[in-house]
């Protein structure tokens, strides 16, 4: 349960407010150049505190390498890190110790284990997907030699999305608002909507879209391991996640198949392409070379900084009002984890395929 992929493997360890978070990546191609300020960038873009929008939470989120790398590049061995835990108020979780809160793992953990870590959660925490974003910023040093890119961006808040796809945007400016949308009228409104919802003690979910550029034909199995159901899988294991789409998804069945088909023609080079992208680039579960796009579904976060009725551990009624420091909206910080485990993902496919 704490280890993903099949030959490019991140295992993770760590609890939110342990001395620390951290994993181990294995399958690790050899010789790939190790850009640290890149792997840095990607944690600092998912650490709380960066802005008003998301927790309090004061974390450096330093990433520390303690195997795996020689003279900047990769051995192939082995790659342990660790990011230390050094703001936790674990105080503030003291009322809920014996007492579960609405819609969290505390119930389900409980009743598996006999035990939980009341503290932030503990290992259910959405602080363990630190340890994804630096195993997937190690998927994408590899996969940008290849020519790959990924690409995340907030495409909805609540009721306010956006009209177009990935397409209709210049994705260069997702870095240009802290809620990660690269239409700066929409970012303005999600942003007002999320600090509103926060000054209720409430929360509010939304939509990550990405898209996979540069991937060429042939990544993904035709039966139990499609692409598209390796990438759903990747997604539906982050904190909050609910649905999972690529390609046209639930918007396309109401059309045809006439509608919908990609028809294949001439590339004008030498090779074949398709006219349209309905498919979102994988067909019969394989990379057909075209751009791979897909959505994510998140829900309002569970913890909310308001009075809810809930029960106690031996079943009596009560009620509770969590303290603490929580995103009212987590998408502006789940982004570079929807891109560190579609990286994941895909360099897992390409070491499959080479085999």
């Amino acid at each position: 349960m704490n280890t993903f992929g099949r030959i490019f493997c991140v295992t993770t360890f760590g609890e939110s407010h342990g001395a620390a978070v951290g994993g181990v990546i294995d399958g690790m191609p050899p010789g790939i150049g190790v850009d640290m300020d890149f792997i840095q960038h990607q944690l600092d873009r998912r650490r709380p505190g960066q802005s008003r929008l998301t927790t309090a939470r004061k974390e450096a989120d330093s990433v520390e390498i303690l195997s795996g790398i020689f003279e900047g590049r990769t051995t192939g061995q082995p790659i342990g890190f660790i990011v230390r835990n050094t703001n936790q108020h674990s105080s503030d979780y003291e009322n809920m110790r014996n007492l579960f809160r609405p819609s969290h793992a505390d119930f389900t953990y409980t009743t598996k284990y006999g035990i939980r870590d009341h503290r932030g959660g503990g290992r259910s925490s959405a602080r363990e997907n630190i340890s994804r974003v630096v195993g997937g910023a190690f998927a994408m040093l590899a996969l940008r030699e290849m020519g790959i890119s990924i690409t995340a961006y907030t495409q909805q808040v609540g009721h306010i999305a956006l009209d177009g796809t990935y397409k209709d945007y210049d994705l260069g400016r997702i870095e240009e608002n802290d809620v990660r949308c690269p239409d700066a009228e929409a970012a303005r409104q999600m942003e007002e909507l999320i600090m509103q919802v926060k000054g209720q003690g409430d929360t509010i979910g939304g939509v990550i879209a990405c898209v996979i550029k540069g991937c060429p034909v042939g990544w993904g199995e035709p039966a139990f391991d499609k692409l598209h159901a390796r990438l759903g899988y990747a997604m539906l294991g982050i904190n909050a996640v609910k649905g999972f789409e690529y390609g046209m998804g639930f918007s396309g069945v109401a059309e045809r198949g006439s509608q919908q088909n990609d028809i294949f023609v001439p590339d004008g080079n030498g090779g074949i392409t398709t006219l349209t992208n309905n498919s979102g680039g994988i067909q019969g579960g394989i990379s057909n070379g075209q751009d791979i796009y897909f959505r994510v579904a998140f829900k309002p976060v569970a913890t909310l900084l308001r009075e809810q009725q809930t029960v106690t551990q031996d079943g009596r009624p009560t009620t509770l009002k969590a303290r603490g420091r929580h995103d009212a909206c987590v998408l502006p910080r789940a982004v570079p984890v929807v891109e560190a485990m579609a990286a994941i993902t895909l360099l897992d496919a390409y070491l499959q395929a080479k085999r």
